[in-house]
């Protein structure tokens, strides 16, 4: 009787998340392509979390997404004495209401293994059952052979990597040689691990974030605190299953947490210059010039390092704008600045030139 009150619990709640309203979100743009912002990590009742699939998705579709993976453990299953085991029951329960509201739904599964190699979460597998193997490679291997994307899941977690730095191992460095890792988590829950972002350059991987939501989505990541939860950006040719996933397995993704973004600098470059726009000065005294910089997207960006004759820090707001006063030989040479909150390595941050609209 009490596991029957909790089904029928956890159904009204994924129905009563449908019905609030949808966040629209602004984010940056890579020409000729759609950014879908997604959450490749996240948990049910059916391994450690506390929420019905269906759950998982009326948040989605509350915050915004686009696609999301509902990735249960393989190995761990603290409920299974509640929930009988299977490893395609979340996809099974959410796939048609996530149809109903219009998101993409992977499907995948999280490979929980002690470090080395530590957890993995294999997405846009078909059969999560047959990865049910003692050993590790050949779980990797049958993923492999159903088309997943293997991403390596918070690889400076301390409960497995004590002083909370990422590292390399055999078993990693084996996956890359056979091309069967693809992506590494930059940012997991509430923790980011700056080395991963050299990880994924030196190694051709994308770089990923995601929530690793376990509770409610809206109680774990809750304002003031949060602004939004933690996201993978994916640029993608069309908004399709298939787009998606040609898209992560080229590498185009981005990160986006808190005020935050990181990336590639081939990509963090386009989306800063699709967002941030200079107009035309308005005024001109002969030795100054004021015109507007404007921010079309939700994330604020900071500026930093600003020539002499310039603003040495300047910060346009989320869906904002700031008036510039700068020397009037800025007309004709561009202003250089770090954005401070966009990285694109562990010691490095996106460098911009701003120049004035001509008029």
């Amino acid at each position: 009787m009490k596991t029957r009150l909790l089904l029928i619990t956890a159904l009204m709640l994924g129905t009563m998340a449908l019905s609030a309203q949808r966040r629209i979100l602004n984010t940056p743009e890579l020409p000729g392509y759609v950014t879908l912002k997604c959450d490749f990590h996240m948990h049910t009742v059916f391994s450690d979390g506390n929420v019905w699939p269906t759950q998982r998705v009326g948040e989605a579709w509350r915050d915004g997404l686009d696609a999301i993976s509902i990735t249960d453990h393989i190995e761990y299953q603290p409920h299974k004495q509640y929930i009988p085991t299977d490893h395609s029951a979340a996809w099974k329960i959410a796939r048609n209401t996530a149809a109903d509201y219009n998101i993409i739904l992977v499907k995948g599964t999280e490979i929980t293994r002690s470090m080395p190699p530590g957890h993995l979460n294999a997405l846009f597998i078909t059969e999560p059952d047959s990865l049910v193997k003692d050993d590790f490679m050949k779980v990797i291997e049958a993923a492999i052979a159903q088309g997943a994307f293997i991403q390596w899941n918070h690889p400076g977690w301390k409960s497995q990597q004590p002083d909370g730095i990422p590292r390399m191992y055999d078993v990693h460095r084996e996956l890359i040689a056979k091309g069967w890792l693809h992506g590494i988590e930059y940012y997991n829950d509430v923790e980011y691990y700056p080395l991963v972002m050299d990880m994924c350059r030196d190694n051709n991987l994308a770089v990923m974030g995601n929530s690793d939501i376990h509770g409610v989505i809206s109680e774990e990541f809750a304002a003031p605190a949060y602004s939004h939860r933690p996201m993978t950006l994916v640029f993608a040719r069309e908004r399709t299953l298939e787009s998606l996933k040609q898209a992560m397995f080229d590498r185009r993704t981005a990160v986006w947490y808190g005020d935050n973004l990181a990336a590639m600098e081939e990509i963090a470059a386009p989306l800063f210059s699709s967002v941030v726009k200079a107009g035309a000065p308005f005024k001109d005294d002969g030795k100054t010039i004021k015109f507007e910089l404007v921010n079309s997207s939700d994330i604020p960006m900071k500026l930093s390092g600003g020539p002499q004759g310039a603003p040495a820090t300047i910060t346009v707001p989320a869906r904002g704008m700031v008036v510039v006063t700068a020397d009037k030989k800025f007309l004709s040479e561009p202003m250089a600045y770090s954005v401070d909150n966009i990285i694109t390595g562990s010691n490095s941050l996106l460098k911009v030139q701003i120049s004035p609209a001509r008029q």
